[in-house]
């Protein structure tokens, strides 16, 4: 019945502009609001909205993970436009995690989601 919708997920943040800003600005993706919503147009003509709640709780598990083709340069960037990166038991200097899998990152946004750079 549903196999032909395009489901889209979301998650909450207590605070939209920040989202905004942190979304469109420092990470680059192409961001618009609607109806007091913000939705992030991601690569693969994907979509993920962004919604308020102003008892907002951070998922305790990552939210968005981001396929890089060089993960180096991906934490390099964005170290330079301020994200800072977890510091988790088993990660190097640069808060990459280089153990089973691909090597991954991990980072949140301003509402305290975590997000993740990994290994494509």
């Amino acid at each position: 019945m549903l196999a032909g919708s395009k489901a889209f997920s979301g998650f909450s943040v207590d605070d939209i502009s920040a989202a905004k800003a942190f979304y469109g600005e420092t990470l680059g993706l192409d961001v618009y609001e609607q109806y007091g919503m913000l939705h992030l147009r991601l690569a693969g003509d994907r979509e993920v909205l962004v919604y308020p709640k102003p008892d907002h709780q951070p998922a305790t598990y990552t939210m968005l993970n981001f396929p890089v083709d060089d993960i180096e340069e991906a934490v390099d960037g964005l170290t330079e436009r301020g994200v800072r990166f977890e510091k988790y038991d088993h990660v190097d200097v640069k808060g990459v995690y280089r153990g089973e899998g691909p090597p991954i990152a991990w980072f949140r946004d301003p509402a305290g989601n975590i997000l993740s750079v990994l290994q494509e």
